[in-house]
């Protein structure tokens, strides 16, 4: 299969997503609900690399391609559950061999205009996750997704009234819900496997604050530490967030301080020139940061300690 398109191909409507799936015209102009056993990929030159511009909430079962979704390619060997904000940019690999049942309900971020909806769904994480940390669904939790997912379908197909869209909005809602319900279990049933992640997590800190990487690049930033450990800055947020209640921002946070009081405590270095030892641009910053943490300034923590 020949690779044509090196820039996106941008779908913004979901008319313009179902022209793609090879789909009759949508019922709402601003959402849909559809049934993957319905869907063609033939139109290869779209799926080889493609942003859409609308939320996706999808439950996808025996798909035998493969999908690349930010820089990863993800099997889909098992029910999975997936979520994706607008400006993703994806790509599917095989689109001449795909098979894959399920359903997913897109939708324009317009059809949430009005809706306390519109504000919150930004604060849910998992819209921000890469592909292979998608959510892998009990028997149980598939039947409840699905459940809902069909109590959508068959509101889209309903005529329309001034009740459709609180009804619709109503199950998204629950859809995300159970969305963080599940995603949260997945972070306890893995334990072991996240505890290995926060090990690492210590790790990569120790080793940055250890060699010249602080003085020559200043704090490390959430996104360097997600890369290091392979996955995306919002995953590993709420995965530290559920097992130790503190997000990674805190946790490298925690570090500085560590090692500042470290460094008050054994040198005779000038606040300032620790402060720009563990990577602050400005002293101010770091005193601020250490009174927040510590509630003493760095000179009154040296005091004490002397």
């Amino acid at each position: 299969m020949t690779r044509k398109h090196k820039s996106p191909h941008v779908i913004d409507s979901v008319a313009a997503l179902h022209s793609a799936f090879g789909l009759p015209k949508p019922e709402h102009p601003l959402i849909s609900v559809v049934n993957f056993e319905n869907v063609s990929f033939t139109v290869s030159d779209v799926w080889d690399h493609f942003v859409i511009n609308l939320y996706c909430v999808a439950i996808k079962k025996g798909i035998n391609g493969k999908m690349k979704y930010g820089q990863t390619y993800y099997d889909f060997d098992e029910g999975v559950m997936t979520l994706t904000a607008p400006k993703q940019v994806m790509s599917i690999m095989n689109t001449d061999e795909i098979a894959v049942s399920g359903y997913l309900i897109y939708f324009h971020p317009d059809f949430l205009q009005g809706y306390p909806l519109m504000k919150t769904i930004k604060e849910y994480g998992f819209f921000s996750y890469e592909l292979h940390e998608a959510l892998l669904l009990s028997a149980k939790e598939e039947e409840s997704i699905i459940r809902i997912m069909k109590e959508v379908e068959r509101e889209y197909h309903h005529a329309i009234d001034r009740f459709s869209q609180d009804v619709i909005i109503s199950h998204i809602e629950l859809l995300l819900v159970y969305a963080n319900r599940f995603y949260n279990r997945q972070f306890i049933t893995r334990k072991n496997l996240n505890h290995d992640m926060l090990s690492k997590l210590e790790a990569i800190l120790e080793e940055y604050f250890k060699g010249e990487k602080v003085a020559e690049k200043g704090l490390p930033t959430v996104k360097y530490i997600s890369d290091q450990l392979n996955v995306s800055p919002g995953y590993l947020s709420d995965l530290l967030k559920n097992l130790t209640g503190q997000t990674t921002q805190q946790h490298i946070h925690d570090k500085v301080i560590d090692k500042a009081k470290e460094i008050l405590s054994t040198t005779s270095l000038s606040v300032s020139e620790i402060a720009y030892r563990l990577g602050f641009e400005y002293p101010q910053s770091f005193n601020k940061l250490f009174k927040s943490k510590t509630n003493v300034s760095p000179l009154e923590f040296r005091q004490s300690v002397n």
